[in-house]
């Protein structure tokens, strides 16, 4: 069944924030703590945008996004990457393995809902 976000966070408050804003802005939301769980997710839950922390455990976010963008079947999916204030190098390397959009934690509801918004509008049916 696909959804509209699945989320890749491995801290139980960033995750329960995550998940409030993003059901209260109308979409459908899954939830994994760590990089190996996000992968399975990717490929069973058919997410339309990846909202993926840098800093997870059994597999880094770098990890992840770098399998996926390997793979044909997950190349073209929208991926927000969350990165900790200040880590520049982060952004850069994000952005080098090819992640859509960033978000610096902490972050602004705002700032996530939107993301993930324009991610929803770019890809419109490219899937």
């Amino acid at each position: 069944m696909a959804i509209d976000v699945l989320i890749a966070e491995d801290e139980p408050s960033i995750l329960e924030s995550l998940d409030f804003i993003l059901r209260r802005a109308g979409w459908s939301v899954q939830s994994v703590s760590d990089g190996e769980a996000a992968l399975h997710g990717v490929r069973t839950l058919e997410p339309r945008v990846l909202v993926l922390d840098v800093m997870l455990p059994r597999r880094s976010g770098f990890d992840v996004l770098k399998v996926l963008r390997n793979d044909p079947e997950t190349r073209d999916l929208p991926i927000l990457i969350l990165t900790a204030k200040g880590q520049q190098q982060d952004r850069q390397t994000a952005e080098d393995l090819g992640a859509n959009a960033f978000v610096t934690k902490p972050y602004a509801n705002a700032d996530v809902v939107g993301a993930v918004r324009q991610l929803l509008t770019d890809h419109a049916g490219t899937s």
